[in-house]
């Protein structure tokens, strides 16, 4: 069994796809009698049963969703202090990094620590922040982020992806860390994720409509999600399907019905707002249709496998991450094309039949394929070669770095620091 500190650069726990992840791999490694230390940002949900520690308290900064931000430059910063603090007392086995950003603070770790790194990837960094233009494609900060991407992936010694075409991509963009790739797919605790016993009572316990056809999202809201796209298919799919009703679980949600306002469809979509991780099965579980308008093409897509273990129908765009997970038992559109998907829903919603065999297929998926002790499992095995690849000295540190590790994060420097940035009102802009 193994000490492990994962570091996650993000505030855990906040109800979302990337955290989902995050925990669902931590409750089955320590369930196989593995320790457990998470290191996060200062605000965030705690987790019963789930060891967190958490940065210096920030109170300017409380973001919760996701996507790029300029703070991340001093969050991140404080992240590496406590990661180093927590590394002296913990002594871990093995450094679980999520992202990019934990995996660079992984590889400090690494070289004080002499303790292996693995990169638990979701995505493209760079792609990320271009996708939610944060940064310019092709820029000079562009390329200078991608070299440091790809020093991040050369550094660490294994790196596992939750989607094969991830895998595929970096094999083929880098060639020479193929020895480090594993797939370690998403998961879903199917004893909670289930098919609704009465959709009925749970649409009134949310205030939902009783006697409507639900299409049901839940996620983050925002561009990169396609909830606009969603918001196009909303008229023509109502038109089509008079009893057809939309449901977005998800935050931050101002944005979007202001704008479901101006396009006249207000009355035809319930924004829930934020939905807490507890209540996610019995609300997942009580639509008809679910549906994921997610645009990338590369990146994980966690919502698809709580959609199947409750049973319901999905439509997607065909892309290979959501082949790789829905297979046959998806319907789907063209990737980015708003009229196609509205009709895959449309489909969906006047043939019962399909929509039930679609649902029980997708339950026995999920059941047989998706599980987080699954994905435990296959972490385990990565572990293992980890330790046995490497030569990794006994849980000792190195005695000089550690005294100067212990000076630079005096938590007394570090809040004088923040204090001082606070006073200025600094912002970074590197466009």
């Amino acid at each position: 069994m193994y000490n492990i500190l994962m570091i996650a650069p993000t505030p855990f726990f906040a109800d979302r796809g990337c955290h989902v992840r995050i925990l669902g791999e931590a409750q089955a490694l320590q369930t196989m009698g593995n320790q457990v230390t998470i290191c996060t940002y200062h605000h965030g949900r705690n987790v019963p049963g789930v060891k967190t520690e958490r940065t210096l308290s920030i109170p300017w900064y409380r973001r919760l969703e996701a996507g790029p931000t300029n703070h991340k430059y001093y969050t991140d910063l404080l992240l590496l202090i406590k990661s180093s603090r927590v590394a002296m007392r913990t002594k871990p086995d093995i450094i679980h990094a999520h992202l990019h950003e934990g995996a660079f603070i992984g590889t400090i770790l690494k070289r004080i620590f002499n303790r292996p790194v693995l990169l638990d990837y979701q995505g493209s960094l760079t792609d990320e922040l271009a996708a939610h233009k944060f940064i310019n494609d092709g820029s000079l900060y562009f390329k200078a982020l991608g070299a440091l991407e790809r020093w991040i992936n050369r550094s660490v010694d294994a790196i596992v992806t939750s989607t094969t075409k991830s895998e595929q991509h970096l094999r083929l963009a880098m060639p020479e860390i193929a020895d480090k790739l594993q797939v370690v797919t998403d998961g879903v605790d199917t004893r909670i994720f289930k098919p609704a016993k009465d959709k009925r009572e749970i649409r009134k316990r949310f205030g939902l409509p009783c006697n409507k056809k639900i299409i049901f999202f839940i996620g983050v809201l925002n561009e990169y999600q396609g909830i606009d796209i969603l918001l196009r298919c909303v008229e023509p799919v109502c038109r089509e399907i008079p009893d057809a009703h939309f449901v977005i679980a998800g935050f931050p949600q101002e944005k979007y019905k202001q704008k479901a306002q101006a396009m006249g469809i207000a009355r035809n979509v319930t924004f829930t707002g934020k939905v807490a991780f507890q209540d996610t099965p019995d609300l997942t579980a009580a639509a008809d249709v679910a549906v994921t308008p997610k645009i990338s093409q590369s990146e994980g897509n966690l919502k698809i496998y709580n959609y199947l273990a409750c049973g319901l129908p999905v439509v997607a765009f065909d892309t290979p991450v959501n082949r790789e997970v829905l297979a046959d038992m998806g319907s789907y559109a063209p990737p980015g094309d708003a009229r196609r998907f509205g009709e895959a829903i449309v489909q969906l919603l006047i043939d019962a039949r399909r929509r039930a065999a679609l649902g029980l297929a997708g339950r026995r998926r999920a059941e047989e394929l998706f599980s987080w002790q699954t994905a435990a499992q296959k972490l385990m095995q990565v572990y293992g070669w980890l330790s046995t690849r490497l030569s990794i000295a006994p849980t000792s540190v190195r005695d000089a770095a550690q005294a100067s590790v212990c000076e630079f994060i005096d938590p007394s420097l570090a809040r004088s620091g923040i204090e001082s940035l606070n006073k200025k009102d600094v912002k970074l802009n590197l466009h």
